[in-house]
């Protein structure tokens, strides 16, 4: 299939965005079941877990899920391009969130998601997420 024969890489990131939303409310089980369950899913995460492996992703997402409570984190694409097999996003999550049982406080991430098409279905395969820093450029 090439990236004009249907849109299931578009469907693949409505349901990552849904997941991220559930994530943002404490549900991470949405988010893992985008993942391909491969010992080659990476993971360098915005609060410092870097894994490899389902396994051990799964298990971090529950910690990261474990720490919201209430507030959706909504993905902003900025560039989204599918060729073949493989596919990535860049972009952003925006959202107002409840972190470790604290105030509701905005949170930006910023994000690259890695997908490959497995048997047909697209599956998240790489997530590297931080915070983004300060522009450190001088002003002109």
């Amino acid at each position: 299939m090439t990236q004009n024969d249907d849109n299931s890489f578009g469907r693949a990131r409505e349901r990552v965005w849904t997941a991220l939303a559930a994530m943002g409310f404490g549900n991470p089980e949405p988010y893992i079941d985008c993942w391909a369950k491969s010992d080659d899913a990476t993971l360098f995460g915005a609060w410092g877990p870097i894994e490899r492996g389902y396994a051990r992703l799964t298990e971090t997402f529950r910690w990261v899920g474990s720490r919201f409570k209430s507030g959706a984190l909504v993905p902003q694409d900025i560039v989204s391009f599918e060729s073949g097999d493989l596919a990535y996003t860049v972009g952003f999550e925006v959202g107002e969130v409840v972190v470790d049982r604290g105030p509701a406080t905005p949170m930006t991430i910023r994000v690259t998601h890695i997908y490959r098409r497995i048997d047909g279905e697209w599956r998240l395969v790489h997530r590297h997420a931080d915070f983004p820093p300060a522009d450190q450029r001088a002003p002109a």
